[in-house]
């Protein structure tokens, strides 16, 4: 697998929760990933990118994990021959009484779902406990190998997810007892319980160990089956962690709670009057760099490597907070206080701050100078977990003037989003202009896809108000001529323009030329509304199953031009 970026090739974008399979307990698995990897081969791209894997809480975000280390088991397959200890017998016990063929209906039941998946990995492990680990078998010493070589966070996490567990399966740490709230705190309670009370905790601790061990096993294997493929797996981690996590309540020096990290207001998010006015307050809490410098980036350097295992390359979601973090000095649920309030009446609530950039503002020739030679310390250290060209950056919102270039004498390829670089006249610039170390999509997880852009544009076009008419044909224009075509008059969405959009990707100098799945099949789906707190976040699934993709007439023939696309591209 050449991934040098003398090399160009392509990719698709899909949510592992969003694929369809015929076997699935009602959201996206491994199983859907292997055969989307598949199918990727047959057509032609050379890389499938993920959203974070890492385990979620209530919210059920990719991007406010409970962990920087564990791995969602919702993840999992699970099935009697793909995790040790779950017979045919349980499999089936658990599922009685559970109408799966509803669960495979419509979008993702988080609240019915995990549950299920974690009650079949509980069966699977008392069978395991009581076969491999009370005869120390051949399996049970695997198993307790890797827990010792995961002893940097595995010994934390388990007992964060026990605490979970026994404060009603809430993460929130600061509504636990207070002998409870950090690791510290915890195993000094724990240690004054009784032998029972130990004994029970400590073995719930082990079953949670013990399904990260097969978690970590089958994303490995993954990664193996993508490899076999000819596909490479680009994993994503988030620059931020939740405040809720069990990394915050093994080791709080590292991260400054004080602050919530996010980002300052943009033209593109415009949903929320909150986000318009102030920006997305993401809730994470921001880094204790000097804390970090002196342990050598332990922390990060695990949390690379730890990635790297399961994807060949992966990108750093929001890069741009190695070198600046927009903060604020509230918590997401104090936002709608701060919603109507003015600059002087915010001040006032927030005992005499406002929200601002973390270290340093980049207001003056020195700040600029310090972000950047601090991000670029910061990243140097994951460069040197990763080797050279495994590191992506999201280098998209507010962007200094300093970044992209930063990026690229650290040989970090950056993002390119046609509608986003436009030319001094105005126009955007050709997809041939693009530097080649950079990865070029029309849109992300938290963007309108290309076709519910164009609708909306066509529709804006013929409600014949002005001035959005105007303003949405000179952005068809545009997006057309960077597309080499020549539209006359605003024209509906259709298939030769779906091609045309597609080949004018695939035809721009970037290394990494990447279609999000609803792009790739002209779909109106969106996985994510930044700042809005609502169901359809994170749980939109795709309407078919990956196994039809190949015999739907439409997606067949689809399947067909995007495979001569590439051919014609040289991806």
């Amino acid at each position: 697998m050449n991934l040098s970026p003398e090399h160009r090739i392509a990719g698709i974008l899909a949510p592992l929760f969003a694929l369809r399979t015929k076997q699935d307990l009602g959201v996206g698995d491994l199983a859907g990933l292997r055969e989307l990897v598949e199918w990727a081969a047959e057509t032609g791209f050379k890389l499938v990118q993920l959203l974070p894997i890492n385990e979620t809480g209530a919210d059920n975000s990719p991007y406010m994990a409970v962990s920087s280390a564990a791995i969602e088991p919702s993840t999992l397959e699970i099935t009697p021959d793909r995790v040790p200890g779950l017979t045919p017998e349980a499999f089936a016990e658990t599922l009685t009484g559970v109408d799966v063929a509803k669960l495979r209906k419509g979008p993702v039941s988080y609240s019915q779902v995990k549950p299920l998946k974690l009650g079949l990995l509980r069966r699977a492990f008392e069978n395991f406990s009581a076969s491999d680990l009370a005869r120390n078998t051949r399996r049970a010493k695997a198993f307790r190998q890797w827990v010792a070589a995961q002893a940097g966070w595995i010994e934390a996490y388990g007992l964060f997810r026990v605490l979970m567990d026994e404060n009603g399966v809430n993460e929130q740490w600061d509504l636990w007892p207070e002998n409870q709230r950090t690791h510290a705190a915890a195993q000094a309670w724990l240690e004054a319980q009784p032998a029972a009370v130990r004994k029970r905790i400590w073995k719930e601790a082990r079953f949670y160990q013990w399904v990260q061990w097969v978690a970590f096993h089958q994303w490995e294997e993954a990664k193996l089956h993508a490899g076999q493929h000819g596909v490479a797996l680009m994993g994503d981690v988030p620059f931020g962690v939740s405040y809720y996590s069990a990394d915050v309540f093994a080791e709080p020096d590292l991260f400054d709670l004080q602050w919530s990290g996010g980002a300052p207001p943009e033209p593109a998010f415009v949903s929320d009057p909150f986000v318009v006015k102030w920006g997305q307050n993401w809730g994470v809490p921001l880094y204790q760099w000097a804390r970090h410098r002196e342990t050598g980036f332990r922390w990060w350097r695990q949390r690379v490597r730890l990635t790297r295992g399961m994807f060949h390359l992966f990108r750093i979601d929001h890069v741009l907070g190695f070198y600046r973090i927009y903060a604020f000095p509230w918590r997401p649920q104090e936002n709608p206080h701060f919603a109507n309030l003015s600059n002087e009446e915010a001040r006032a609530r927030a005992g005499g701050r406002l929200p601002r950039f973390f270290a340093h503002d980049d207001e003056t020739e020195q700040h600029r100078a310090l972000n950047r030679r601090e991000g670029e310390e910061y990243l140097r250290a994951l460069l040197e977990e990763t080797g050279e060209h495994r590191l992506i950056g999201e280098d998209l919102g507010t962007v200094p003037p300093y970044v992209r270039p930063s990026l690229t004498s650290l040989g970090i390829a950056g993002f390119k989003i046609p509608i986003w670089e436009p030319k001094w006249d105005g126009w955007l610039i050709d997809g041939a202009d693009y530097q080649r170390l950079s990865l070029a999509t029309y849109a992300t997880h938290d963007h309108e896809p290309l076709r519910a852009r164009w609708d909306r544009l066509y529709h804006d076009t013929q409600a014949g108000k002005e001035p959005a008419a105007a303003a949405a044909w000179d952005q068809m224009v545009k997006l057309t001529a960077f597309a080499h075509l020549h539209m006359q008059n605003p024209q509906p969405w259709s298939d030769d323009l779906h091609r045309s959009l597609l080949l004018a990707l695939f035809r721009s100098n970037s290394w990494i030329a990447v279609c999000m799945i609803t792009d790739l099949f002209g779909a109106t789906q969106r996985f994510n509304v930044p700042g809005a707190i609502a169901e359809s976040n994170w749980s939109e699934r795709l309407p078919c199953e990956v196994g039809k993709w190949r015999k739907r007439p439409e997606l067949k023939a689809l399947a067909g031009a995007i495979k001569e696309l590439l051919k014609q591209t040289g991806r």
